[in-house]
C-alpha cells in the first residue's frame, strides 16, 4: 500500500505572534527540518501542506511536494482535507511542523505497523504523529475549523496501535516552549 508522510505547517503561529516554521532548530527552520524528518520516514512520497506563496525556499532542493491550502485560516482541518485530497487513496502519515524531537525512526515504526490508525502516545494522549488508512479518508475530509485528527482517533480507539514517544510532547507553540528546546 501506497503511504504519503504529511507534514502540516500552514498554522498561522498566532500564540508565538510569528511564523513559528520559521525558527530556526539545528541551524534550519522548524519546517525545513520537519520536512526533512519526514522524507526520510521512506513513504512514497511526502507532502508539507503550507499556506498560499509560502515557505518554498525553506523547501527547495529536499524532494518533498508543497501544497499550498488557499483555506489554511480555518483551521488544520483545512489542511488535513487538502493533505487526503492530494494523498488520492493512500495510507497517510500526518506529523506536525512544531514537533521537532520527532524522529524519522519513530515515524519508519509508525509506518512498519499495519492497523487501521497507528498514533503517537506521550504524556497521557494518544495523538499525532499518526497514520491513518484510506478507509478514514471521508472522515478526516469531515473534520472542520481548528480541531485535528485526534477526534477520530479518539472515537476509533478500539482500531488504534499506540507507539510511545514521550518528546512528541514538545511543540512549539510560545516562544517560552521554543526557548525551552
Amino acid at each position: 500500500m501506497r503511504v504519503v508522510a504529511v507534514v502540516l505547517a500552514a498554522g498561522a503561529s498566532i500564540r508565538l505572534g510569528r511564523p513559528k516554521q520559521l525558527l530556526e532548530y539545528r541551524g534550519e527552520p522548524l519546517i525545513r527540518h520537519a520536512a526533512l524528518v519526514a522524507a526520510a520516514a521512506g513513504c512514497d512520497e511526502t507532502f508539507v501542506i503550507v499556506p498560499p506563496d509560502s515557505f518554498a525556499a525553506e523547501l527547495d532542493g529536499l524532494g518533498v511536494t508543497r501544497i499550498e491550502n488557499p483555506d489554511w485560516k480555518r483551521g488544520v482541518s483545512s489542511s488535513i482535507r487538502a493533505a487526503v485530497r492530494a494523498a488520492d487513496g493512500a495510507r497517510v502519515l500526518f506529523t506536525l511542523c512544531d514537533q521537532p524531537l520527532v524522529t524519522a525512526e519513530h515515524l519508519r515504526d509508525m509506518i512498519r505497523v499495519d492497523a487501521p490508525i497507528v498514533a503517537t502516545e506521550y504524556r497521557g494522549v494518544t495523538g499525532v504523529p499518526a497514520a491513518f488508512a484510506p478507509r478514514f479518508a471521508m472522515e478526516l475530509s469531515a473534520l472542520d475549523g481548528d480541531r485535528g485528527a485526534r477526534s477520530i482517533i479518539e472515537a476509533h480507539a478500539e482500531h488504534v496501535v499506540p507507539i510511545r514517544l514521550e518528546e512528541a510532547g514538545v511543540d512549539i507553540d510560545t516562544f517560552d516552549d521554543y526557548l525551552k528546546l
